[in-house]
């Protein structure tokens, strides 16, 4: 076979001719390749043709030389030797099995041409490891629940960090969470269900998970001070509201049926006052109060607890005045009238109040104020503050302050029943518009009228009171309340009083 110009390996093989022992084959191999670069390189020359030789996938370039005839039969006889080799090889292969020993001796003859010719493979990209989020680790993890090594078995990959199943818990129950999905709170984990019972906001009448509405979106009512939340399908579904504190009555807990049509919790039935005996030391005290203050009443005006249905029947007989919808708690009477009143407080019976006694009244008209109506079964703090109201409905109509529009006369009336719950609530308030002889005076008579001291309900009772009068949205009792509480307090109550009854307006 005629050389040609270029020799081409396209694969590493393994050459040499069959011999009857391993070694013997690759001893004549060796030698012949160690001859063949040999020749190769002492050969060479300086002119004709340049050819290009390519031994394997290496792209190793060599330059052959110019050779002789006689150089030319020599290598002639090389190659054929060559190929008698590389046949006889290749059939004695094809006879036998590939057994260990004959593949492991093969293998080691073409890692011995590997060596001599490293070859060159194309690159390729590394595999993506697939996350497992159970899997055991390639190397010592610490464990972000027990901070201990994870040596072995199964593991949790979650937030950056890894866990021993185990040790994988819920912040709430401090069980381990082996469900798909769980709840997160900044990095703290939560069963779906410990997070629901934990953030999901339940109702505080029926006890259960308030429902998303058609949005999805988690609807519900609170109280703006007491801060229950409830179902907004317990503002239509006759659930009972104390009359007192408007706070919806708990499933668990009845209110006391008052009998007519209102209810009260037991919060404020703690210190109700029931009829118009237990009232008469608290009044007082509210009138010495207004002495302390240098606004005495001169007329001994009659003050009665009277039940709703009479105290409405009260009003509509009441020629002039303005009432607080939709309930209306207290009046300064100038009419005379016919008033039943409660003489003998109730007792409780179950849920509702029994016993009652009732004795009608005729009031007669003695002064610009007949007397002063209040309704029973409210808390005492809140009885008082109606009383305190009422009281200067009466101071303004004896002192002659007369046509008052409804903002100016409601609202100064607010101002001094919003004065004297401060002085109940906070005893060591000094911010009073009179001097320090008679705060100190007013302080005395207001704790003259305490039945013991007060529980922390009531003190909660009258700050929500105050609450109230602050918060009104009514334009006479809200706004004209913070009117007025905003001229007392830039200058001072008397001079207050004396603009209305020069200008009947509030001083700007």
């Amino acid at each position: 076979m005629a050389p040609s110009g270029v020799n081409q390996l396209s694969h590493p093989c393994v050459y040499g001719e069959f011999v009857s022992s391993y070694a013997e084959r690759k001893s004549r191999f060796m030698k012949w390749l160690s001859k063949l670069f040999r020749s190769g390189n002492n050969r060479g020359g300086t002119s004709g043709n340049r050819n290009h030789q390519l031994i394997g996938d290496e792209n190793m370039v060599w330059r052959a030389p110019f050779r002789s005839v006689d150089e030319r039969s020599r290598t002639q006889k090389e190659k054929e030797e060559l190929d008698h080799a590389i046949a006889l090889s290749l059939a004695e292969d094809s006879k036998r099995h590939r057994g260990y020993r004959w593949q492991d001796k093969d293998n080691e003859l073409a890692r011995s041409l590997q060596d001599i010719n490293p070859p060159i493979y194309p690159p390729h990209a590394p595999p993506v490891p697939q996350h497992n989020p159970y899997a055991v680790p390639q190397h010592n993890t610490i464990c972000g629940g027990c901070q201990q090594d994870i040596r072995y078995g199964n593991y949790l990959g979650c937030m950056g960090t890894f866990f021993h199943p185990q040790c994988f818990c819920c912040r709430s129950c401090g069980r381990p969470i082996v469900e798909n999905e769980f709840s997160l709170s900044g990095r703290d984990p939560y069963h779906k269900s410990c997070f629901k019972e934990l953030a999901h906001p339940k109702c505080e009448v029926c006890h259960q998970f308030i429902p998303t509405n058609q949005a999805g979106l988690i609807e519900y009512r609170c109280h703006p001070f007491w801060s229950q939340k409830y179902c907004p399908s317990h503002e239509h579904d006759n659930t009972a509201r104390c009359c007192s504190c408007e706070r919806l009555e708990s499933w668990d807990a009845r209110y006391i049926s008052v009998g007519d049509g209102r209810s009260l919790c037991f919060e404020c039935m703690e210190s109700a006052i029931m009829d118009t005996g237990d009232c008469q030391p608290l009044y007082h005290a509210i009138r010495d109060y207004y002495e302390g203050m240098n606004m005495k009443l001169d007329q001994q005006i009659p003050m009665l607890l009277v039940e709703r249905q009479a105290l409405n029947e009260a009003i509509v007989g009441e020629k002039n005045g303005l009432h607080h919808m939709p309930e209306t708690r207290g009046l300064c009477l100038s009419e005379e009238q016919t008033v039943t009143s409660i003489l003998k407080r109730p007792r409780i019976g179950g849920h509702q109040l029994i016993g009652m006694r009732t004795q009608p009244q005729k009031l007669t008209r003695r002064c610009e104020v007949t007397a002063i109506l209040v309704l029973y079964s409210l808390p005492r703090l809140l009885t008082g503050a109606i009383l305190a109201h009422e009281l200067m409905h009466g101071w303004l109509r004896l002192k002659g302050y007369r046509n008052l529009n409804p903002e100016v006369e409601e609202g100064i009336c607010q101002v001094l029943s919003y004065m004297w719950l401060e002085t109940e609530v906070m005893p060591g308030f000094k911010n009073m518009p009179s001097t320090s002889t008679c705060a100190a005076s007013s302080s005395t008579s207001s704790s003259s009228s305490k039945k013991g001291g007060k529980s922390n309900v009531e003190q909660k009772l009258g700050e929500f009171f105050m609450h109230q009068i602050a918060h009104d949205s009514s334009p006479a009792y809200g706004g004209g309340f913070r009117a007025a509480n905003a001229a007392v307090n830039k200058y001072g109550l008397r001079r207050t009083l004396d603009h209305i009854r020069l200008t009947g307006n509030f001083p700007l």
